[in-house]
Formats: C-alpha cells, sequence, structure tokens
C-alpha cells in the first residue's frame, strides 16, 4: 500500500519543518541571525497511464491520464535574507551593517568568512576581531595609546590621542557582495563562506554598489519574527498529525485485507 510510505515521507518532512522553526527560535536573540525556511517539493510519479496516450482505435487521446504521487521530498532550506531591526549598544566597536553587505574575516586556516555580526572586539595586540578573536580584513590595529576610537559609515576608522587634536586614520573596514547570498555555507558562530552557488565576493567601500553603510555603536538584531515562527510551528504539527493517521487508516485497511476469507 502507497499510502504507508507516502504518509511517511509527509512526517519526515514536517519534522524538519519543525527543526528548521526551532532553529530560527533558538537564534531570535542572535546578532545579525536571518531566518531560514524549509522548501520541500513533490517526488516522483508513477505513469499508470501517461496523459496524450492513444486510447482507442479512434485516435483518442487520454486529457489527463491517471498519475500516481509518491510522496514529498526536502528541496532546501533557504536563508530568508531581511534587515533586522538596529540596537543602540554605544560600544565602539560595535557595527551594524545597514543594508545587505557582510563583514569579511579570515579564519585561522587562512581561508575568508563572511558574516553580518558586527560584534567586534580587540585583542591583545590591537587587532580589531569578532567575538571567536577572527580578525576583521583588511587587518586594522588599534594602538595601544589611543584614547578613544571612531569609525564613520564610510567604514574609515579613526584614533584619537590625547598628544593630538586631530584624528589619526588608521585603515578603513570594507563591505562584501555576492551575486546570490541564498547560495552561502553556514559555518556556525554567525559565519558564511563561499560556494559556487553563491559566486565570488565583490568587495566595495560602505556606501557604494548598494551594499549599505555602517552605523557605530549599534548592533542589527535578528530577523525571526516568533509569531510567525509559532504560526509555521502549529501548520507543521497538524501536518504531522494528519500524516499519521494516514498511516493509521492504511494500517486498518491492511488488518482489513488480511481477515477477509
Amino acid at each position: 500500500m502507497r499510502a504507508l510510505t507516502i504518509a511517511a515521507t509527509g512526517m519526515a518532512a514536517q519534522q524538519m519543518r519543525v527543526e528548521t522553526i526551532s532553529n530560527n527560535l533558538a537564534n531570535m536573540s542572535t546578532t545579525g541571525y536571518n531566518a531560514r525556511r524549509a522548501e520541500f517539493a513533490d517526488l516522483h510519479y508513477q505513469q499508470m497511464a501517461r496523459p496524450g496516450t492513444i486510447n482507442a482505435s479512434d485516435g483518442t487521446v487520454l486529457p489527463t491520464g491517471v498519475q500516481l504521487g509518491l510522496g514529498v521530498r526536502p528541496a532546501a532550506v533557504s536563508l530568508h535574507l531581511a534587515q533586522g531591526s538596529l540596537s543602540a549598544t554605544g560600544g565602539d566597536l560595535d557595527l551594524a551593517i545597514d543594508g545587505p553587505g557582510f563583514l569579511e574575516v579570515t579564519l585561522p586556516s587562512g581561508q575568508a568568512a563572511y558574516t553580518r555580526d558586527g560584534g567586534l572586539k580587540r585583542s591583545g595586540d590591537g587587532l580589531i576581531v569578532t567575538s571567536d578573536g577572527f580578525p576583521v580584513a583588511p587587518d586594522i590595529t588599534i594602538p595601544q595609546e589611543a584614547r578613544s576610537i571612531a569609525i564613520n559609515a564610510e567604514g574609515e576608522v579613526h584614533a584619537y590621542f590625547d598628544d593630538a587634536a586631530e584624528a589619526q586614520l588608521l585603515g578603513q573596514i570594507g563591505l562584501v557582495g555576492f551575486t546570490n547570498p541564498k547560495g552561502l555555507e553556514a559555518r556556525g558562530s554567525n559565519l558564511f563562506t563561499e560556494t559556487e552557488a553563491s559566486g565570488p565576493p565583490v568587495v566595495s567601500t560602505p556606501g557604494q554598489d548598494g551594499l549599505g553603510t555602517l552605523r557605530q555603536g549599534y548592533l542589527e538584531d535578528s530577523s525571526v519574527d516568533p509569531v510567525l515562527e509559532i504560526t509555521e510551528l502549529i501548520e507543521a504539527q497538524r501536518g504531522y498529525e494528519m500524516n499519521a493517521k494516514i498511516i493509521s487508516a492504511a494500517d486498518q485497511m491492511l488488518g482489513a485485507t488480511t481477515q477477509v476469507r
């Protein structure tokens, strides 16, 4: 009976949907996090009678045929790109990206990674790094004697010193964009890496090429909408229950078949 396997694929699909929703809700307070959406597609069809098949000697053609679906399969878990609200923190190294761009960081392996988490820190050597200690590209070092720093919307990092009236330019933080940012590979710790699907990175100056600008003293909140997630969770739960009922009904039908004498 096909209903057993079809309903089983439906239950597996709804379980995957619930897992995706739970990950979104778990990250509703994660800086710069974008919600994910589970997407599905129907499985292959068994062609009992193909549409367009000649059905009689007079050339009559079947208008629809008989095509029996075999269930559902996961198609993708896509990134729902949306600008989260900006929360004021007042931190000198807290940066929010007001636009679709990414910050570039360098992993210990030397590979480039990308993030929207602008909660930056200062290492023991004065290097601007992420919370995990990965340096932001290009490398910018803040002198120990710097009294304070200022980062403008274009990413220019200026340091102020007690013995100088003018600020000193230390460097400029850039932004990176992709043709298909949904094709980036999530690595955890708010990091993404390039793939063939995302296309090569396009490095630009904040305020140019539509990548957005930087805002010092702000952090981007997660774009997860708890109300929407709970609504989808209810739908997924009901879908799981209905597929479970189909399995129960199919089992009863099989039981009735075995009792026929």
